[in-house]
């Protein structure tokens, strides 16, 4: 009976999935982003618990700004979300090809590095929850550079099936996070890339490195294969160009072997430096992030304890080349404080 009633679900959502996509392709893109951004409106104006969230994550990240630029972000942000949900995802696929993507996204940059990093050589490339996350993968497959970019699976078999078809429509390839070590170290081993979405929460047993003036648990796994692999890591992401389907494609970082060798705690580095880029590419354009989702959300040992703050902790942040004394002791104040730590 489980068995039928599952099947019974995933082929609800799918349909409706399948529906609201054909019924969205009635309309010009531009007004179904029109729409979406109603969405978003009404969304923020009647969730509060996320509306609350997500003024909470800006206002702790900008302490600058005043109270009514806090909620106008907030509140852009939640509409940039349902465009992308509601309308990039299902366009993209349908409207940028080879022959049509100079109308929807500019490479900024990008030639010079694709040049010099992606003529057989390998490469790691990280962007974060800011702009299309999506475009950078699709966009670099179809432009003839093959990515291989993690993700983490549908719940729904039948919804995750189609929307895998259409993303890996133009040569990107999805692989599953279960299971892929393997895959992921003969990619690189073989000298092909790969794509993560790197500003997620790693849990408590992640590397804690700064993220808008506070401690965020970050995954290892980025730096250690850079590190094993001996190849770069290239940070970028696709930036949304005045509120309309087109889009800039932005390096923000390059990180090389030869950054990290003569650092003191080379993973630390890494993982501090990407993190870092991702922070430039978010304040690029603020309310692009995806501020709902709990990025502070684990905490390090030192904060679920109630102790100081460690002083290898420090000494590894003091190591790095771009801290300053301000931000360090910003860093341990919030640190210690508990009224600033992640709340549900």
């Amino acid at each position: 009976m489980a068995r039928s009633e599952s099947a019974i679900v995933n082929w609800s959502q799918y349909l409706a999935v399948r529906g609201l996509a054909g019924f969205l392709q009635c309309f010009d893109v531009e007004q179904n982003l029109h729409t979406a951004r109603v969405v978003g409106s009404v969304f923020y104006h009647t969730n509060r618990r996320r509306r609350e969230r997500t003024e909470r994550n800006i206002a702790m990240s900008f302490p600058e700004w005043p109270e009514a630029r806090v909620k106008q972000t907030a509140e852009r942000s939640l509409q940039h979300m349902f465009q992308l949900f509601l309308v990039d995802a299902f366009a993209a696929p349908r409207l940028i090809t080879p022959e049509t993507w100079p109308r929807y996204f500019g490479l900024h940059n990008v030639p010079r590095v694709l040049d010099d990093l992606l003529h057989g050589r390998p490469a790691i490339f990280i962007t974060g929850h800011c702009g299309n996350w999506e475009l950078l993968g699709y966009g670099l497959s179809m432009l003839g550079y093959s990515l291989n970019a993690l993700a983490r699976p549908l719940d729904n078999p039948l919804v995750n099936r189609w929307l895998l078809e259409h993303r890996e429509a133009r040569g990107l390839r999805i692989i599953t996070k279960f299971g892929a070590s393997p895959e992921i170290q003969e990619i690189l081993r073989a000298g092909g890339r790969l794509g993560f979405i790197a500003d997620q929460n790693a849990g408590e047993q992640g590397l804690f490195v700064p993220f808008f003036g506070r401690l965020a648990s970050s995954y290892k796994s980025i730096g250690l294969l850079a590190m094993r692999y001996h190849v770069p890591i290239v940070a970028a992401h696709g930036r949304r160009l005045g509120g309309r389907m087109r889009y800039a494609m932005e390096i923000t970082d390059v990180i090389d072997p030869d950054d990290w060798e003569g650092q003191p705690d080379p993973l630390y580095y890494i993982t501090a430096r990407f993190n870092r880029a991702m922070e430039q590419m978010v304040r690029r354009a603020p309310e692009q992030y995806l501020w709902l989702h709990r990025r502070w959300k684990s905490r390090p040992k030192h904060e679920r304890l109630g102790r100081p703050f460690p002083a290898v902790l420090r000494r590894r942040l003091e190591a790095l080349p771009w801290m300053t004394q301000e931000e360090l002791d910003r860093l341990v104040a919030l640190s210690e404080d508990p009224d600033h730590h992640e709340v549900a």
